[in-house]
């Protein structure tokens, strides 16, 4: 029988060898386990997703008459024609509605950019007075919801001569709150030291923002532009009370008045409304790395 010696003052351990295998070999199960149930889940919400598009593609492709029967003729019907898309051309002048609403998202997206980065650059860098408060009441302005202000802001565009132009859509969108908030989470996020460096070289305040601080926050640069571009695309609210010109109306707008001519024709609602929704599909798709990335660090995924 042996002994195993012990040295003065330290207590004897009796774990085996064999525990950190044997725990790696736990945490490693639980790791496939999370894995797979990871897995799993993804599946089930992209299957949930997935049935609602996937019907509104089978409606958009069945006659007017099958679609009005209900979802179990739509289902059962498989015929397809691209009959509903061709009304809807015929019916509205989309390209018209296309165009608008390119105009006015581009350009409320650039605008929205470029003075949202430099409020959000004054409030994460500049020391003056009011700081905090300024930074408080734009996180108050987030609360306030857009239908509250759409009769004021009528007033104001109908004082200003821009009712029935793109600049009543696109003025009123600019001051976006929450793409401030977005940039000051994450310009704080960038280190004092580099403008440290930058002001010693002899680069100003201006410098120090469009040379040092917008190169490095592509990501978020490019998150803020895609989503103020698909809000925009897609408001209704606004363009309806701003115009009334129909050469001048977007897609929504444009949708809206096409729906309440077709009536009960499903398939033909259905067709427009996927026509109105490709352009964004197409934009995520390309950019939705961007999109990940100028989110998540902004501080927003926590």
């Amino acid at each position: 029988m042996t002994t195993t010696a012990v040295r003065p003052g330290k207590r004897p351990s009796y774990v085996s060898g064999a525990a950190p295998a044997a725990n790696a070999g736990r945490i490693g199960t639980s790791g496939k386990t999370f894995q797979i149930v990871s897995v799993i889940v993804l599946v089930v919400f992209a299957i949930i997703w997935l049935i609602p598009s996937l019907f509104a593609l089978k409606t958009s492709l069945t006659d007017n008459g099958v679609a009005a029967l209900g979802a179990q003729a739509i289902l059962t019907n498989w015929n397809p024609t691209l009959h509903s898309f061709a009304s809807f051309f015929q019916a509205g002048d989309i390209w018209n509605w296309y165009l608008a609403s390119g105009i006015t998202s581009v350009i409320t997206a650039l605008l929205t950019v470029f003075f949202a980065s430099m409020a959000a650059f004054a409030l994460s860098r500049l020391r003056f007075r009011g700081r905090n408060v300024s930074f408080l009441l734009v996180i108050l302005g987030i609360m306030i919801p857009t239908q509250v202000l759409i009769v004021p802001i009528f007033q104001m565009l109908n004082w200003m001569s821009l009712l029935n132009t793109y600049w009543s859509v696109i003025f009123p969108q600019v001051p976006a709150v929450i793409a401030v908030f977005i940039f000051k989470q994450f310009f704080d996020g960038i280190p004092a030291e580099m403008e440290e460096a930058a002001r010693i070289d002899g680069a100003n305040r201006w410098q120090v923002y469009w040379s040092l601080i917008l190169p490095l926050s592509r990501p978020v640069l490019a998150a803020v532009s895609i989503l103020t571009f698909v809000g925009v695309w897609n408001n209704l609210l606004l363009p309806l009370f701003v115009l009334s010109n129909p050469n001048l109306m977007t897609i929504p707008v444009g949708l809206a008045t096409v729906q309440s001519s077709f009536g009960q024709r499903y398939a033909d609602i259905q067709a427009g409304a996927i026509l109105a929704a490709l352009p964004l599909i197409i934009l995520y798709l390309i950019f939705q790395r961007q999109i990940v990335e100028g989110v998540t660090g902004s501080g927003l995924k926590g």
